[in-house]
C-alpha cells in the first residue's frame, strides 16, 4: 500500500490513511483521514476528526487543531529565509535554520493549492480560499483568498 509510518509516530484511534503516506515524528488525532501522497514531518501535530487531502505537505512546527479541512496540495512552510548552505558553503543540517511555528485553529478550512507561510496563525473556523498564499494571521471566522490572501469577510 506504500505507507511509511515511523515507529515514533503517535496515531490516535480510528485514523484512516490511503497509499503513499509518509509520517515520521508527528502526532495524528483520533478519527483523522489522510489522503494519498501526504507527508507529515517530525514535530507536526494534526488534531482529531481532520481531513488532510492528497498531495499535502505538513512540515515541522505546524499544529493543526480539531475538525480542520486541508485541501489537496496544500503546502505549509516553516522557515522564512530558507537556505541550502551556510556561510561556509556546507549543507545546513537540522538546527541550522529557524523553524517558525504555524497554527491552524479548530474547524478551519484551507482550500486546495494553498501555501501557508511560516509563523502564521489561521483562526478557529476561518476559511482560506483555494490557491491562496497566506502571508499573515487570519482572524477567527474570517474568509481570505488571493495572493497574497486578503480578508474578504471579517471574522465573527
Amino acid at each position: 500500500m506504500g505507507l511509511r509510518i515511523a515507529a515514533d509516530v503517535k496515531l490516535g484511534e480510528g485514523v484512516r490513511m490511503h497509499g503513499f503516506v509518509n509520517l515520521y515524528g508527528c502526532e495524528i488525532g483520533d478519527g483523522t483521514r489522510i489522503g494519498c501522497f501526504v507527508e507529515i514531518q517530525k514535530g507536526a501535530k494534526v488534531g482529531s476528526r481532520c481531513k488532510v487531502s492528497s498531495h499535502t505537505f505538513i512540515c515541522e512546527g505546524v499544529e493543526i487543531g480539531d475538525e480542520v479541512f486541508v485541501g489537496h496540495g496544500v503546502m505549509f512552510t516553516n522557515d522564512r529565509y530558507p537556505k541550502a548552505v551556510g556561510v561556509d558553503g556546507a549543507l545546513l543540517e537540522s538546527g541550522g535554520w529557524e523553524c517558525l511555528p504555524t497554527r491552524v485553529g479548530n474547524g478551519a478550512s484551507i482550500g486546495s493549492g494553498s501555501t501557508v507561510l511560516p509563523g502564521v496563525c489561521i483562526g478557529r473556523g476561518a476559511v482560506v480560499g483555494a490557491g491562496s498564499v497566506v502571508t499573515r494571521d487570519v482572524a477567527d471566522g474570517a474568509t481570505v483568498f488571493g495572493n497574497p490572501a486578503v480578508v474578504r469577510k471579517e471574522g465573527a
